[in-house]
């Protein structure tokens, strides 16, 4: 490329404006930095020094002199918010909308902070009462989540269901939750006392719509179908229709196999009732060739060995747990024979056992394995981790719903 004369021009000039540009930026640096009171420094420097208390002070005081400085209010407020400092954050917020000159919009800003806040804290009536006021502001849709968050604390299944149907007019999304509110309500009618069915009947026709609603956009539904047939079949059983009854319970192991664990005690007592106990004990064993459990596996050895003797019992427990090895499916064995020897006053030695077992001692030996099975025989939260003996529907721990599979901590391993 040749040289041009020009280029003698055009370079110094370049340098020039960059000089000026250079120049301009840090007078106008220098001349903001001028402007901010003292106290957003002094505040900068509690904060540093580990003085919240007096860097919110501070900052109020920033606040008061320059109404642009909200933006820190929140980043601050949120900062202890996240800490768990929740008192501090409450302060902060509550600051903000004690000003007369906040902007509409800052104010709704600070209000939803500050429902955060109580709701964190715990203190649910107070953040019930800053959600209720957003409802009609650009910040509905993450108030009404909240409030359904709080109903459902409370267990004002009524309310959050009321919630949900606000959350659905103002977006399009499916609320898996839903099912379950209307179940609890059937579960409250069923056990209520006296027994209230047609309010059961309605919750779960409800629960069942929620379900098609879910299902329609691609939701798993099989814990929710799982609940609505044994409550159905729960409020069968109250009717004292058998048939019925065993029809719901039957349709869990076809529609939903993952939860028969929870359902097959009642299926075998509503086949005995019905003078059929046989039949109820082939569908559990189909069912358990198709889709082991250990809850089925303990169910089967106990039918068996009352219906059929200890060699049948046994011959099934020896192939199932050579097939799904399990300490846990041994310790429920032992627990049977051992309690078949104590109702009939019998010692456990060799004579009265299976040939597997020989002269072992069945009380030693289920008290060493049990020491080791009490904390495989839970529960166990897939969100949170939080172990339980029963098995719930919504988490304890973290509030989340369907996060426990109803099989035990030791045949997830």
């Amino acid at each position: 490329m040749d040289f041009q004369p020009w280029w003698l021009i055009f370079l110094p000039l370049l340098f020039a404006l960059g000089w000026i540009a250079a120049r301009v930026d840090i007078r106008q640096l220098l001349s903001e930095t001028r402007t901010l009171p003292k106290s957003y420094f002094k505040g900068l420097n509690f904060l540093l020094n580990e003085e919240p208390d007096r860097a919110i002070d501070a900052f109020i005081e920033v606040a008061r002199l320059d109404p642009e400085t909200t933006e820190l209010h929140f980043a601050l407020g949120s900062l202890f918010r996240r800490r768990g400092e929740m008192e501090r954050a409450i302060r902060v917020h509550q600051s903000l909308l004690s000003r007369a000159d906040l902007p509409e919009a800052e104010r709704e800003h600070a209000l939803h902070e500050l429902g955060q806040d109580f709701l964190k804290a715990g203190l649910l009536d107070r953040a019930e009462q800053a959600f209720e006021q957003l409802l009609d502001t650009r910040f509905a849709v993450p108030a009404v989540k909240a409030l359904i968050r709080i109903y459902e604390s409370e267990h004002d299944w009524i309310r959050a269901i009321d919630a949900v149907k606000r959350l659905r007019a103002l977006v399009d999304e499916p609320v898996p939750q839903l099912a379950h509110y209307q179940c609890e309500r059937a579960h409250a009618a069923l056990t209520a006392r006296p027994p209230q069915p047609d309010q059961a009947d309605e919750a779960l026709d409800a629960a069942e719509h929620a379900v098609q609603s879910l299902r329609a956009h691609g939701g798993d539904t099989e814990g929710a179908e799982a609940r609505i047939a044994m409550l159905r079949a729960l409020q069968a059983r109250l009717r004292e229709d058998n048939g019925l009854e065993r029809t719901y319970l039957g349709s869990v192991l076809r529609n939903a196999p993952t939860y028969a664990s929870l359902i097959a005690s009642g299926l075998l007592e509503s086949w005995r009732k019905a003078g059929d106990p046989e039949r109820g004990l082939q569908l559990l064993q189909e069912h358990y060739a198709s889709h082991p459990s250990l809850d089925v596996f303990s169910v089967l050895f106990r039918e068996l060995r009352e219906a059929r003797g200890r060699q049948v019992a046994w011959d099934f427990a020896r192939d199932a747990l050579s097939r799904h090895p399990s300490l846990l499916g041994l310790d429920r064995v032992l627990d049977v024979e051992i309690g078949k020897a104590q109702a009939a006053s019998a010692p456990l030695d060799g004579t009265d056992m299976p040939p597997l077992t020989g002269g072992a001692d069945f009380g030693l030996l289920r008290s060493l394995i049990h020491r080791h099975t009490q904390r495989l025989d839970r529960y166990s939260c897939k969100v949170c981790g939080f172990e339980a003996k029963t098995y719930y529907w919504q988490c304890p721990g973290c509030n989340s719903w369907e996060t426990y599979t109803p099989r035990r901590v030791e045949e997830l391993r």
